[in-house]
């Protein structure tokens, strides 16, 4: 095809995959155009399908492998490309960490027009594969099938095992699966979601013998000297093993009088934190979560920190404690992966804490957001990258920044 060709969704085309964009697409042109190709790796020299265009982007399925790159390996997983969990299989463990860094320095650079970013390392998981924590699985009754939603899409993609669960968690889809296929699965259920504890799991809904209504039982997690208490429907880090060396990086050497959390969750940063400082606030939307916290804080014999259940954004800006934290000496914000609101931006800048730590799982939504506290008056210190998520685009960034 010429250059000028302007390619049509079914169109074949050749084309040489020249990197990883944040998303988990591989970058190549063609025709004029930029193609977006999914599961590809860098190198890789690819005969690819037109699945649909926009603009100037095409989007793009590989058809043939023509030449692979050195990056490319042979996915282990039966489902790789069917299941809409893992995007970076087909990636060498160290190619899916290179990439990573990559993205994040893209976003950063791109998205938040910052140039002179500090060197930028990625801490690997110890474990590349079985190491979900925690999950969530689609069930789909009429047509007897349980897993994940398909790659873009809401049909469920049957899964019997995932090679990215903990172990404990494959026991659990295992049983699942043994009474999907004997009709005892509640037809109204939608999705199971289970979580790992230190002894047993928490599923919900609870559908064991002995669960009585169904409601997620309880489980401890033991974390880097700290027990969290939490169920299937709360929020944790699916990683554990990371969990020490991130907990280590967000709070660094800061220690002194008062410290404020946004978007605290159980607890997991607000424990060590209310170590370290002598007046702590968490503040968290979710009732439930917000209800650990503090009752993980009570176990923990930690008098000298509150939790507030109230959105953040509404909190910083309405909130009776704001002028209780005149002089903050540091903010962590661990938010979901759409960022935080620019209310919470806004609110934070109005607080102007001597230091700030971010907690991110998007590097998009990180880059916006330091770009509008940069602006704010505040400097990067320094920045790492964990991953926690091996064999998906996804990666976690913490970031700690000081006040100009």
């Amino acid at each position: 095809m010429e250059d000028n060709q302007r390619y049509l969704p079914g169109d074949s085309v050749e084309v040489l995959v020249e990197r990883i964009l944040p998303g988990g697409m591989g970058l190549a042109h063609a025709g004029g155009r930029t193609m977006l190709v999914a599961l590809s790796a860098p190198g890789d020299h690819l005969r690819v399908k037109i699945e649909r265009v926009k603009g100037h982007v095409a989007f793009a399925s590989v058809t043939e492998i023509l030449k692979p790159s050195t990056a490319r390996v042979t996915p282990p997983c039966p489902y790789f490309g069917r299941c809409g969990g893992c995007d970076f299989q087909q990636l060498s463990y160290e190619a899916q960490l290179v990439a990573k860094v990559a993205i994040i320095k893209d976003c950063l650079q791109r998205i938040g027009g910052l140039q002179d970013i500090p060197d930028l390392q990625i801490t690997p998981a110890p474990n590349e594969w079985h190491y979900r924590a925690r999950a969530q699985w689609q069930y789909d009754a009429a047509r007897k099938r349980l897993g994940y939603f398909a790659s873009g899409s809401r049909r469920v993609c049957d899964v019997a095992e995932c090679a990215v669960l903990a172990p404990e968690l494959q026991d659990q889809l295992s049983q699942l699966r043994l009474k999907m296929s004997a009709g005892a699965l509640p037809e109204r259920a939608r999705d199971f979601r289970a979580v790992v504890g230190d002894q047993g799991i928490s599923l919900s809904p609870d559908i064991r013998p002995g669960a009585g209504d169904g409601q997620a039982a309880d489980v401890y997690r033991s974390i880097h000297g700290e027990t969290y208490r939490l169920n299937a429907e709360s929020f944790f880090q699916t990683n554990a093993d990371l969990l020490p060396q991130l907990i280590d990086f967000a709070l660094g050497d800061t220690d002194g009088i008062s410290a404020l959390e946004l978007y605290c969750g159980v607890g997991l940063f607000t424990l060590p934190l209310a170590r370290r400082f002598k007046q702590v606030v968490g503040v968290e939307g979710d009732k439930a979560a917000t209800k650990w916290a503090s009752d993980n804080l009570v176990h923990a014999g930690l008098s000298n920190a509150m939790i507030v259940n109230e959105d953040v954004g509404h909190w910083l800006a309405w909130n009776e404690y704001n002028a209780r934290l005149t002089g903050l000496d540091f903010l962590l914000l661990d938010p979901p992966r759409t960022g935080a609101e620019s209310r919470v931006i806004a609110g934070i800048l109005q607080l102007q804490p001597k230091r700030i730590c971010y907690v991110s799982c998007d590097p998009a939504t990180l880059a916006r957001d330091l770009k509008k506290l940069i602006a704010g008056g505040y400097s990067l210190d320094s920045i790492v990258a964990f991953d926690m998520f091996p064999q998906t685009h996804h990666v976690e960034t913490v970031v700690h920044l000081r006040k100009l």
